[in-house]
């Protein structure tokens, strides 16, 4: 069986909306599928795609094709992750400035009795 990663159109006329996912090569563009690993939404500005890289990398390791837009959208997420961890990773993490002892005093605890009025001292 072979094994291709391609998008599946989804959306209304004049607003695709696409879903990447593993089906078997054979099968129709928007037909039967193996597994949901993205999406993809060609009319949204800047990031407009999500991935699973890990199960993009799996399933091209068991010798899945990839169609040349999802190539291209793998070669981006891979991008912005590898950014993004760089970003996280320069930047010190942030710890609360510890807190100011102050000595407990106690409290004098006011009792009332049964009536509502406070014991008389």
């Amino acid at each position: 069986m072979a094994v291709s990663i391609r998008l599946r159109r989804e959306g209304a006329k004049n607003r695709p909306y696409y879903k990447v996912v593993v089906a078997d090569s054979r099968s129709p563009r928007d037909g039967k599928f193996i597994e949901i690993i993205g999406t993809y939404d060609p009319k949204k500005p800047g990031h407009n795609s999500t991935l699973k890289i890990d199960r993009a990398e799996y399933w091209m390791s068991k010798g899945a094709q990839a169609s040349d837009t999802v190539r291209s959208l793998i070669k981006k997420n891979k991008k912005q992750v590898a950014s993004a961890s760089a970003e996280a990773a320069s930047e010190p993490p942030v710890r609360p400035a510890p807190a100011e002892a102050t000595p407990a005093s106690p409290q004098p605890a006011i009792a009332e009795t049964a009536a509502g009025e406070p014991p008389q001292t």
